[in-house]
Order: structure tokens, then sequence, then C-alpha cells
């Protein structure tokens, strides 16, 4: 039975009649994203808009997760000026001339490959922003705000990156 408020049920006829069409779905996705300068931030919001079209979504969310530890996702505006004013504040927040005992491999024992990047500065960075981003998806299409866009932000970059998706909600039959 539905819920109800003021004795009235919270879904009408025609919401009803749309649901007979619908069924609902979870459907998870990989992007992959290729990135080349020491700090990239890329706009994915047109993959994930894709992806939203490709399954067919009509209402739900999308989650999108990293699946780096030097990378982060970010909602912001696409405009070039605060893009840098991004990058410049992570250059403050944590220089990478600075010294990160993750970085001395005479002390580090756990995690080594060969090979290993001098990342410590990536790994700092990416704790300042989110692994996952949740997008409200609503006739088909992401619900972000006039000026939002969704990043993913790479602080090692010249690597080939992985965005999981995960897409839950309802699709037309």
């Amino acid at each position: 039975m539905p819920a109800a408020v003021n004795g009235r049920r919270l879904f009408r006829q025609g919401s009803r009649r749309r649901r007979e069409r619908e069924h609902s779905i979870v459907r998870r996705v990989v992007i992959s994203v290729e990135t080349h300068a020491p700090l990239e931030i890329v706009d994915i919001t047109a993959a994930l808009s894709r992806t939203v079209d490709d399954v067919g979504l009509v209402e739900g969310l999308l989650v999108a997760q990293t699946r780096h530890t030097t990378t982060g996702l970010l909602i912001n505006e696409h405009e070039p000026l605060l893009l840098a004013d991004l990058e410049g504040l992570f250059e403050r927040l944590a220089p990478a001339a600075a010294a990160y005992a993750h970085d001395d491999f005479s002390r580090r024992t756990v995690n080594l490959t060969p090979g290993e990047r001098r990342n410590g500065q990536a790994h700092c960075r990416a704790a300042l922003l989110r692994t996952s981003e949740c997008v409200p998806v609503t006739d088909g299409r992401l619900n972000l705000g006039r000026w939002q866009a969704v990043f993913l932000v790479d602080f090692d970059a010249g690597q080939r990156r992985e965005v999981s998706l995960t897409l839950l909600g309802s699709v037309r039959k």
C-alpha cells in the first residue's frame, strides 16, 4: 500500500500507468579516460550523459566512482579560470616539490611496485576530493544545476583511468 500524507496517496493514477511501462534496473558500466598532464581536470559529463542514454535510464541515480587513489571526482563549473584556480589551490595545499614520506622508498615497505612513481602529492591532493559522486537522473537526463559539470581530477596523470558507473532506477520497457 502506498504511503499517505493527510489521507492522500503519494502517487497519482498517471504515475501508476507510467510505472507499468517502466521496469527497474541496476547496471554497471566502466568508462575509460586517458590523461596526459601532471594534473589534469577532465570533464566527464558528456560520457556520463551518453551512458544514461545508452542504458535508457529514465528516472533514478547515477553513481560515479573513481577506481584510483590518486584521482578524485568533483562537481563544479566548467570555466577555464576556475579550473586554473583549482590547480593553484591543489599546488598550495600539497606542493609537488614538497617531501612526502610515501615517496621515500628506502623507508616504505608496503604496496611497492617496480617502477613506482613518486606521487605522494597526488595521493594527498586526491584526499581533498571525493572518490564518488551521485547524480540524480530525471526524465532521462542528468539532473545537474545550470553551471554544474562532473570532473575526473587526475593528480598523477599520464595514464589510462577508469570510472565505475552504477545506474539505478527505471527504464522504459
